[in-house]
């Protein structure tokens, strides 16, 4: 499967050479990005109209970063050229049979005379558009005590524009209130810059790591398949220079992955856990979290050595997208399969599930898996909606048109194509669903700060703190109602009872923050000013 576009990776070198020399005229503060305002001063050389320029920026920027790095820079003058040419500018162009290798450059009217003005000043950015100068700074941001203010002028995108919001404005709120202790670690900088991941979860041998290998056209260093549960630990497969495989204790101190929260599960689950490095285009966009396959009856539970369901709730809050896997001969949803699809709560938007080898039983008894599946499902998922399930054989295997027939063979290469190109999408969404569960944390804080502050307000100032505080954890929910409508929040927004309840009885109310509405005020403005501002500032230059 190749997400990356055909226009970049279809440039000769030579014309490489001639925008890397563009890019950097073009990039007036040397980060290593194109924000709208250089496109703008820069795109008007082309003398493309307004219309055109805008569905140029749109192409480019397929990922929403608010930027063009060296590669988007690159794609954005193909699609110059080519509307300089006549033809018309849209998605499907990128994967046409243009003959982007020997097109040559855009027209630029009057580059060549400004660029022999520019007094060359060498500039510490990266051709590739992630500029090492840019990377240091947001990762000081978070290692820096110092309380001073981040400039508005060091964000560059909208990413970075996120990073300096939840330093400044969400990350006090959280500290005050332990919310890291009860919800979600606080964030570092890798959380940010990480790629989009895809978590699948299934039975074992419903074919979650062949689902892997038929993606990559290759076995991942470690991957081992088999009828017999085969994969055992958690395996994170992510692009790298070279095949290899990292240690899970290891992988959760490295600054540079977004992993460091794992250590909350102890080493019990670190020994269980690994990274698997390899080169592959497709890596470069999507990392992919190969689980272990959940067994039936209470072997899972009591033998495990960690909390399963604790951490496939963890990889489900910072995944993109979730697949259920099923085949036509594990239907049923045991009772530790059940509680690990109760952990995924808040994240249904990300579920999909996949009925996988569905070519082992023909037409119509395929029909009656896909009834009983959903059945099965309507019991486990609580929505109203109707699940979106794939069916097919993914694998390198050709499809057994003996059982299936040719309707089978058509019905599976469609689904195929629809869940290829819900694949492909994830990158073009990551900034998008980076905001929206940026927002969801910043509710979550909020509930949390209430909550506590609630609980700290109700402890007795002198006599009887112990009775009063078992009395607030036995009356929870009650607890709960009372802030819900004392604050007018959601309910639907509020955490599991129990769990909250389970982590409450290691700590003593009485050392609770007390309400800052000033802090809370703070958040709110963020969500209702400061989110929607940045969203405007790095939107498309030529809306």
């Amino acid at each position: 499967m190749e997400i990356d576009s055909v226009a970049a990776g279809s440039c000769s070198k030579e014309n490489q050479i001639t925008y890397k020399d563009w890019f950097e005229f073009a990039d007036s503060d040397g980060d290593g990005r194109i924000t709208g305002s250089d496109a703008i001063k820069f795109f008007s050389m082309s003398n493309l109209p307004r219309p055109e320029l805008k569905q140029v920026w749109a192409i480019a920027d397929a990922k929403r970063q608010g930027y063009l790095g060296f590669k988007e820079f690159i794609v954005a003058m193909q699609l110059v050229s080519l509307a300089q040419t006549g033809h018309e500018i849209s998605h499907e162009v990128l994967h046409s049979d243009v003959d982007f290798k020997n097109m040559k450059p855009p027209v630029m009217d009057g580059l060549i005379v400004l660029m022999a003005k520019k007094k060359h000043s060498p500039k510490s950015s990266d051709p590739n558009g992630s500029p090492s100068a840019d990377a240091s700074l947001t990762a000081h941001w978070f290692s820096s005590k110092s309380s001073k203010k981040i400039s508005l002028s060091s964000v560059t995108s909208i990413v970075d524009g996120l990073k300096r919001l939840y330093i400044q404005k969400l990350k006090p709120l959280e500290v005050a209130y332990q919310f890291n202790d009860f919800v979600s670690p606080l964030l570092t900088n890798s959380d940010f810059d990480a790629k989009p991941m895809v978590m699948l979860l299934g039975q074992y041998s419903t074919g979650k790591t062949t689902f892997i290998k038929h993606m990559l056209k290759s076995n991942y260093p470690g991957a081992h398949i088999g009828p017999e549960p085969t994969t055992d630990r958690f395996v994170v497969v992510m692009s790298g220079p070279d095949e290899r495989s990292i240690p899970g204790n290891t992988v959760a101190v490295q600054a540079d992955m977004p992993f460091n929260g794992l250590t909350t599960f102890g080493t019990a689950f670190l020994s269980k856990f690994e990274c698997s490095q390899m080169p592959h285009p497709l890596l470069e966009h999507v990392t992919f979290v190969d689980t272990p396959g959940v067994l039936s009856g209470e072997k899972q539970r009591t033998q495990r050595a960690y909390e399963f369901t604790g951490v496939t709730s963890w990889f489900a809050s910072k995944c993109d997208l979730i697949l259920l896997l099923f085949d036509p001969h594990k239907l049923d949803v045991s009772d530790e399969f059940k509680r690990v699809i109760s952990s995924l709560r808040g994240h249904d938007d990300k579920i999909r599930v996949v009925l996988n080898k569905a070519d082992q039983v023909d037409t119509q008894q395929l029909m009656r898996v896909y009834g009983a599946l959903m059945w099965s499902l309507g019991k486990v998922l609580n929505t109203p909606e109707v699940v979106r399930v794939y069916i097919g054989s993914f694998s390198d295997k050709p499809i057994n048109e003996a059982a299936t027939g040719p309707i089978g063979r058509e019905l599976f290469e469609m689904e195929q194509e629809d869940l290829l190109s819900d694949l492909k999408n994830i990158p073009k969404k990551a900034c998008d669903r980076r905001i929206n569960e940026f927002v969801k944390r910043a509710r979550a804080a909020k509930i949390h700060a209430y909550i506590i502050s609630h609980l700290k307000k109700e402890m007795p100032a002198i006599m009887g703190k112990a009775k009063a505080q078992q009395k607030l954890m036995d009356n929870l929910e009650d607890v709960f109602g009372k802030v819900q409508r004392e604050h007018h929040l959601p309910k639907g927004d509020f955490p599991n009872v129990d769990h909250f309840r389970e982590v409450l009885s290691g700590y003593n109310f009485d050392k609770f923050e007390k309400l800052k509405p000033k802090m809370l005020q703070t958040v709110d403005d963020m969500l209702g000013y400061d989110i929607p501002d940045l969203l405007k500032n790095f939107k498309n230059p030529y809306d």
